[in-house]
């Protein structure tokens, strides 16, 4: 069913030129602009379908990863990734037991809710002198990891979820994007034989479509590390709270 439905040879111009922007903004995002790909999850949903469209986007975000570790692997923090990785892969093993049987909406609810409200908590922290011990607290990073894991196999949704995580962190810019690629590349490589095996949301057809579309992710790489060197470390941090913010906002709307 997924072939007949994005299989290149079929698929319409315009829906062609939505997937060529989608890819484009995950290689803007990866290598820069933390985030703004989260658009790329509803606009996919709605032109090819909710599954279908998860197993689409996964190879673009591995290819945007890849693009992004080769810029800044030097800038790299395994501690973040040592301490979220157990999580991330429980949140996954808890998705594909109950990924069938939970409503997508619903879910994306509680992700969104949950987001803000930890959003709320570091924005308190950081412009209120309010204490900002519980970032540091094993239960927050737990809790994020799981979430994010979960999120990332449903629907390429956990963006929001490990961006804050990395944002508590108070990491340089460059320290930023390289750990969270890294943190997400082995994720995302995980979760393709589980799309193409279990799911079955990921097929030849997908495939050869992600490849078509590689040349647009790697212009929207070199797109991100042109732009993110003209933004400052504090206005790139404002500038990924804005994005989280938006982005768990969208996900009451997919």
């Amino acid at each position: 069913m997924i072939e007949s439905i994005i299989n290149p040879l079929d698929t319409s111009w315009g829906i062609w030129l939505v997937t060529l922007g989608s890819a484009w903004l995950v290689g803007v995002s990866k290598s820069g602009l933390k985030g703004i790909a989260m658009v790329t999850i509803p606009l996919l949903a709605h032109f090819y379908g909710g599954m279908a469209s998860a197993g689409l986007l996964v190879p673009f975000l591995v290819f945007g990863d890849m693009f992004a570790i080769r810029y800044y692997y030097k800038s790299l923090k395994w501690e973040h990734i040592k301490k979220l990785y157990p999580y991330a892969l429980t949140g996954i093993v808890l998705a594909l037991i109950v990924g069938e049987m939970i409503s997508d909406n619903q879910f994306r609810n509680i992700i969104g809710i949950s987001v803000l409200l930890c959003l709320v908590l570091i924005f308190y922290r950081d412009y209120s002198g309010g204490p900002d011990g519980f970032t540091r607290k094993s239960w927050f990073a737990r809790t994020l990891g799981v979430t994010g894991g979960f999120a990332t196999m449903i629907g390429n949704a956990a963006g929001p979820i490990f961006n804050l995580y990395l944002l508590s962190m108070r990491l340089p810019k460059k320290s930023f994007i390289a750990t969270g690629a890294v943190f997400y590349i082995s994720l995302n490589l995980l979760k393709i034989p589980l799309h193409f095996f279990v799911w079955e949301s990921i097929s030849t057809a997908t495939l050869q479509l992600n490849f078509i579309m590689l040349p647009a992710v790697w212009l929207g790489s070199v797109t991100g590390k042109f732009l993110v060197r003209f933004i400052p470390e504090k206005e790139f941090r404002i500038f990924v709270t804005i994005v989280i913010a938006l982005s768990a906002v969208l996900l009451f709307f997919k």
